[in-house]
């Protein structure tokens, strides 16, 4: 499915009850006695081979004998929901290939088609292309992945297809594109406006700032900006849309403050565009990565017991192993995760997913992390605020509380949210979350230390909820003038 996931897969008959014993959930299998015994001790899991949708443009499999090639090439996402950071399935033992139009994985309900009575609704999914392809004896079996990364190109280029007869889809001279620039306005940062390099734009259904990854009926078209922040979305289908986007390495969602219609044939030039990420005062101090990914946080190693070998050295996929979500107990035998600023590490030392703790059988109790900092001049008559962003959330409340944890009323609480279940399918994100927290300067320290305790709550036999940060952040008050 890329250059650095490929191996020998098992077979169906490894799963059976003799062969194999279910884990956690039923789709984890742990294979005890496998026909093929290099895959004893391994796990088996749907969830590991999954795909960000903006990556999943072509996987698929190889038999080596007699050699043959059988792949799925979509050419283009713009029927897909929940946009391109959605990730899906994309394979699992049978040979089973899967073609993922709509799906709730790594989303949550929020992901499901709701219709209201009477409510007329059409939509065209694909096409997709299924390439068969074969290779001389002798040959080494990847040489059929190279070739059928050179279709896949093929048939992006020529996306949208003309042979479908439907008039439901709609041919390129029926469609048009946009073009821009994308600037990014900290004024922390920079004094200037700076060029949004790299980040995510697109077109989506009309609606709130980051509405795109939770919106299911409609099309979305997204690109790149280039190194000048310039962009181009072409094979828009007409109608009326949001721009949208968002940068790395700055929090919340870009929104364009009026919307854009398409129309066939049309080029639409919408010139400068200014993102303005949040932001009340300067920072006075940050934890991780504003990315959308708990990826730069600690990955621990997996569980001996669980490990799959051709992800053990591949530092981008650590985060797929099995059971990770166990681990933060174990290393946190004596108590929680306490992170001071300015020695810690939040490579090292801030756990990628904020679990409970499993206190027997099937319990689990409540956690709570601690950031330990130092203010030496408080504004008690100031108002700061913490940037609590998000990579993903099942079904938990976090709860904030400043310099005591045992108040019953903390200062902030997210409700239960999320359900997209990142943690325990083996993603390192499922939908983003913003929350910005107001903390009054009388809650603070003058005498310099302060703790900021974030409890994540739902005790019982909840599994394996949690959140994944994406990044945090204090602001101070801005000075009086």
């Amino acid at each position: 499915m890329s250059d650095d996931r490929q191996r020998y897969m098992p077979l169906p008959d490894d799963r059976l009850p003799n062969r194999g014993k279910p884990l956690a959930y039923p789709e984890a299998v742990i294979l005890e006695n496998p026909v093929e015994s290099e895959f004893r001790g391994e796990v088996d899991d749907k969830y590991q081979y999954s795909c960000e949708t903006q990556d999943l443009k072509i996987h698929g499999w190889i038999s080596t004998d007699p050699m043959v090639g059988f792949w799925q090439i979509t050419p283009s996402n713009e029927f897909r929901t929940g946009g391109p950071t959605k990730q899906e399935l994309t394979s699992h033992v049978g040979p089973i290939n899967l073609a993922m139009f709509i799906s709730t994985h790594y989303g949550g309900s929020d992901l499901v088609i709701k219709f209201e009575e009477g409510e007329k609704w059409k939509k065209v999914f694909g096409p997709v292309f299924m390439y068969l392809s074969s290779s001389s004896t002798g040959e080494e079996p990847r040489t059929l992945w190279n070739d059928a990364k050179n279709k896949m190109q093929d048939e992006v280029a020529k996306w949208p297809y003309s042979f479908p007869a439907s008039t439901d889809f709609h041919q390129a001279s029926e469609r048009g594109r946009i073009s821009g620039r994308l600037f990014v306005y900290d004024w922390f940062i920079a004094d200037e406006q700076m060029l949004a390099v790299g980040a995510s734009i697109g077109l989506g259904l009309p609606g709130d700032p980051g509405s795109w990854q939770r919106e299911n009926k409609g099309y979305q078209f997204w690109s790149k900006t280039d190194v000048e922040g310039c962009f181009v979305i072409e094979n828009i289908l007409a109608g009326t849309y949001n721009v949208y986007a968002w940068v790395h390495g700055f929090i919340g969602d870009y929104k364009s403050a009026s919307t854009i219609t398409i129309t066939p044939g049309c080029d639409v030039k919408v010139g400068d565009l200014v993102f303005k990420p949040p932001r009340d005062g300067p920072t006075l101090w940050e934890i991780g990565i504003p990315d959308r990914s708990a990826a730069e946080f600690y990955i621990p190693d997996s569980d001996p017991l669980y490990t799959n070998q051709f992800l053990a050295n591949d530092l981008n996929s650590r985060f797929r192993q099995y059971g990770l979500w166990e681990r933060y107990a174990r290393l946190h035998i004596d108590g929680d995760l306490v992170f001071t600023i300015g020695q810690s590490d939040y490579k090292k030392d801030w756990f990628f997913a904020h679990v409970n703790r499993k206190s027997y059988d099937i319990m689990y109790e409540k956690t709570t992390w601690a950031i330990k900092f130092e203010l030496n001049d408080v504004s008690k008559n100031g108002t700061y605020k913490l940037r609590l962003a998000l990579a993903s959330a099942q079904l938990s409340e976090l709860q904030v509380r400043v310099n005591d944890p045992n108040t019953d009323s903390p200062l902030f609480s997210s409700g239960i949210i999320g359900g997209d279940n990142a943690i325990a399918r083996h993603g390192i994100h499922g939908l983003y979350w913003l929350f910005n927290i107001s903390i009054p300067g009388k809650l603070l320290n003058s005498n310099g230390k302060n703790m900021i305790y974030l409890t994540k709550v739902n005790e019982g036999i909840i599994f394996p909820g949690g959140v994944m940060y994406d990044y945090i952040r204090l602001e101070a008050p801005l000075p009086c003038s």
